[in-house]
């Protein structure tokens, strides 16, 4: 072979064996990238997982192919692992519920973030203890200044023949310790956010937050001052009834969970209480109404509603408040 066709051969040779295409237009003889981006594998990575998921889900929920349509007989479709489920609630109806019934009296108004809340969280806490409710709302719908102690007489009057003792409770106020006791308090007023062991209220008096009492016990108080009007001072005047009653004021013993038993929902950046002190309201406060309560509270129920909240069962009083301007000019806003 002469030289001219051995160097026809070589270039053969080096184009794969084209004639026409340079050796340099071989594949296999291209330079690799430096440098395999990470990104488009790791792409590729999360879309076959969610296919994997995806199919996981069909074949085990049931809307994947059922036996005999693309799949064998022989192989059932894999079951769906078990959803984790609240335990149910006992039954209302059993004896071991006991004969009394209490009556949840909440004063409410504007706070429904914490309703939605409360309502649910209150009516598992109560069916867990077997204790016989009914959570009944007090929404004051008038223009008056908030009266917390007024919306709890109403409660009392309004909450039937069917109950036969009261928890006044505050809705921003949720038990975690299922120690407390919310049962029957014959033996006298029993404060269940006692000061031991409430976040926030630590004084020896103090009967706020959660108190039960029997109807008899309140009826012998003469229900609450309805003199307050704006935040506060109602429960110090309501203690001073309690022992003018002769009743002795209860509170758990043995719970072990201190300052951290409830947890308190309130916000006091988001929710500005109103304590403003009007005019005689500064003298008036730490007085003790020995005339006003129960006897002579001045309201109209403009509407009665049963609500579901997420399956927990109210009862929603939209409540009109009067107030005489002449005893109490405090309670108009000023």
């Amino acid at each position: 072979m002469g030289p001219a066709r051995r160097r026809a051969a070589l270039r053969l040779r080096g184009s794969g064996g084209v004639p026409g295409v340079p050796a340099a237009a071989d594949p296999t003889l291209l330079p690799l990238p430096r440098r395999i981006s990470v990104f488009p594998l790791f792409f590729l990575a999360l879309l076959l997982g969610f296919a994997s998921l995806l199919w996981l889900q069909l074949s085990c929920s049931g809307e994947g192919p059922v036996p005999g349509e693309g799949q064998s007989r022989g192989v059932p479709r894999q079951s769906c692992p078990p959803q984790a489920l609240p335990a149910p609630l006992p039954v209302e109806d059993e004896p071991s519920w006991g004969p009394h019934r209490l009556a949840l009296l909440v004063p409410f108004r504007e706070r429904f973030e914490e309703l939605l809340a409360f309502v649910p969280y209150m009516h598992r806490f109560l069916s867990k203890k077997r204790i016989r409710h009914h959570i009944i709302i007090l929404n004051q719908v008038d223009h008056f200044r908030f009266n917390r102690a007024s919306l709890i007489n109403v409660g009392f009057l309004e909450s039937g023949n069917d109950t036969d003792y009261i928890a006044m409770h505050d809705v921003d106020l949720l038990p975690l310790n299922e120690q407390l006791d919310y049962s029957f308090p014959e033996a006298g007023p029993f404060h269940v956010a006692s000061p031991e062991l409430h976040p926030l209220y630590h004084y020896k008096t103090y009967v706020g937050g959660i108190l039960l009492l029997t109807k008899e016990h309140y009826e012998m108080c003469n229900g609450m001052s309805n003199r307050f009007w704006g935040w506060g001072r109602e429960d110090d005047e309501f203690y001073r009834r309690i022992k003018g009653a002769g009743l002795q004021v209860r509170r758990p013993s043995g719970i072990t969970t201190g300052y951290e038993t409830f947890q308190h929902l309130h916000d006091p950046a988001w929710r500005k209480r109103d304590q403003k002190r009007i005019a005689a309201q500064k003298q008036e406060q730490f007085k003790v109404d020995r005339e006003g309560g129960l006897n002579n509270v001045r309201y109209q129920i403009e509407s009665r509603t049963a609500l579901s909240v997420a399956g927990a069962p109210c009862t929603i009083l939209n409540v009109l408040l009067d107030c005489d301007t002449s005893e109490t000019p405090w309670c108009v806003f000023g």
